[in-house]
């Protein structure tokens, strides 16, 4: 299975008054997704599907035996944040962070923090 990548988008910084717009990527239940790992990302989530979905975050073992990954069910019609993910309990030993997700109407948005 190879998984689908997504790209971040890099927000400005606080002094840069432009901003940016959201691009908006369906996730790809049958592979996973990834996207390379900074520990400054949180992931959007919008939920287009008539039914609730869930989208999880698989962690890696860390320093301090935490080896749960991160889990959201997002109800139908609805839109989720992420917490920020560290690259410590996430990132995989290839630099990704792995995404998994129950159906195609789930829409994520990675953003990166400055």
């Amino acid at each position: 299975m190879a998984r689908t990548a997504l790209t971040p988008i890099d927000i400005p910084a606080s002094y840069d008054a432009t901003g940016v717009a959201l691009t908006w990527s369906a996730t790809d239940p049958a592979n996973g997704n990834y996207f390379v790992a900074t520990g400054r990302e949180i992931i959007l989530i919008r939920n287009d599907d008539v039914a609730s979905q869930t989208l999880t975050v698989s962690s890696v073992d860390d320093p301090y035996g935490r080896s749960e990954s991160w889990t959201k069910a997002v109800a139908a019609a609805a839109y989720a944040c992420s917490q920020l993910f560290p690259i410590i309990g996430y990132r995989q030993t290839n630099g990704q962070v792995y995404i998994d997700s129950t159906d195609a109407d789930l829409k994520v948005c990675i953003l990166r923090l400055p």
